[in-house]
């Protein structure tokens, strides 16, 4: 057999393989981007076997524009709030006992000798209506016999007290204004969350229009000993001197408190103010507005809570709300109530601590009769009690 034919198909082979090599060459050569168009790389398979998961596709990031826009700045609401909060500042003449030296004793003559001085306090105030309404706390003006206000605009005015509540911490001022007052806008109280945004606007220690930022810590605080009726809401935003009386607003603008008191600064505690709520400042303001007065219920006791190892203490059947005190001929000692009684409901309703069975008396209207029923001893008891209006407290 003759192995030239076989030659020439091998080398029409090679011949083939090379012309093929040199076109491939020229075409990733043009085109290099063919070369990136891969199959993708299959898995090695295992021998376990394995779960495998359903392919999820991930949801597109939202854009800008759907995507919840911080807040970096409360200054609209400043500016709606704040032309509405003024500067109180108080004055007062106090006579005092000059003391004798040691000189004057000696040689007989110490006669006694009095001076003078002009005491001088500030606080903040709010104004609620276009007639130059301001709302503020009574401990602010409580003793003062000059009052005046200073606006943001820098106006001065006269103001005179048309009504207090001392039982709420409560003023309501008039200023001596006829035109360009400015109001506050008013918010709900009822309506605050724990950790909602609020700022303090006041004139601490002096520096009038100071803005403070926090959040609501807590709402329904009582027992703090500043106020016989306690509502407050706590807020961390800082509160100084001169801040009584100011507004606690909302981000938007509104007013839902008046900033009240701090507590225990002078142990070093911060963050802990509280100011009246709202709703509550409205209701009062009204009452001063059309009565003169705030008018309430009264039965003439005083309730106190005590916990269950007072109770034993003091022999009492049970941990809950005491009548401390009494008042001799007051409509619950003519309806025969004692010191000591345990009360648990009022007109049905069963009472959770001495505030709330004050504040429900309180709603009471005078004239009515309310429903007590409680322990005495170990036995239980009923009284039906007149109920007429608190007296006024003189603080």
């Amino acid at each position: 057999m003759s192995t030239r034919p076989v030659l020439r198909f091998l080398a029409f082979i090679s011949i083939s393989a090379i012309v093929g090599l040199a076109a491939a060459f020229i075409v990733v050569v043009a085109r290099p981007e063919l070369i990136a168009r891969r199959a993708p790389a299959l898995e090695p398979v295992s021998a376990t076997p394995v779960n495998v998961a359903p392919t999820v596709t991930p949801a597109p990031a939202p854009s800008a524009e759907a995507a919840p826009r911080a807040v970096n700045s409360y200054a609209e609401a400043v500016e709606r709030a704040a032309p509405a909060v003024v500067n109180i500042y108080t004055a007062r003449l106090v006579t005092e006992r000059i003391q004798p030296s040691a000189i004057e004793e000696l040689f007989g003559d110490a006669r006694p000798r009095y001076r003078q001085r002009l005491e001088q306090s500030l606080g903040s105030g709010v104004i609620m209506d276009h007639a130059g309404h301001v709302i503020t706390n009574h401990h602010v003006i409580a003793k003062a016999d000059l009052i005046r206000a200073q606006l943001a605009d820098g106006r001065v005015a006269d103001a005179r007290i048309v009504g207090r509540d001392p039982d709420t911490d409560l003023a309501v001022l008039q200023l001596d204004l006829k035109t360009n007052v400015p109001v506050m806008p008013l918010g709900h109280s009822d309506r605050l969350r724990v950790g909602d945004i609020v700022l303090a606007i006041g004139n601490p220690v002096g520096l009038s229009q100071t803005v403070t930022q926090g959040i609501v810590s807590a709402t329904g605080r009582g027992q703090l000993g500043v106020a016989t009726f306690e509502n407050f809401i706590q807020t961390d935003a800082p509160i100084n001197v001169g801040n009584s009386g100011g507004a606690l607003i909302n981000a938007n603008g509104e007013l839902i408190g008046i900033n009240t008191a701090v507590l225990a600064k002078n142990l070093g505690v911060e963050g802990i103010g509280f100011a009246i709520p709202v709703n509550l400042v409205r209701g009062v303001m009204n009452e001063i507005l059309t009565k003169g007065r705030v008018v309430r219920g009264w039965i003439g006791i005083l309730p106190t809570d005590i916990d269950q190892v007072a109770a034993r203490r003091f022999n009492l059947a049970q941990a809950g709300v005491v009548v401390a005190q009494l008042v001799e001929r007051s409509p619950a000692a003519d309806a025969g109530m004692e010191p000591r009684d345990i009360v648990l409901t009022v007109n049905g309703a069963a009472v959770q601590s001495a505030q709330d069975t004050l504040t429900r008396i309180a709603n009471a209207k005078p004239g009515e009769k309310i429903a007590i029923t409680g322990i005495r001893g170990t036995e239980r008891f009923a009284a039906e009690v007149l109920v007429t209006e608190r007296p006024l407290v003189r603080r």
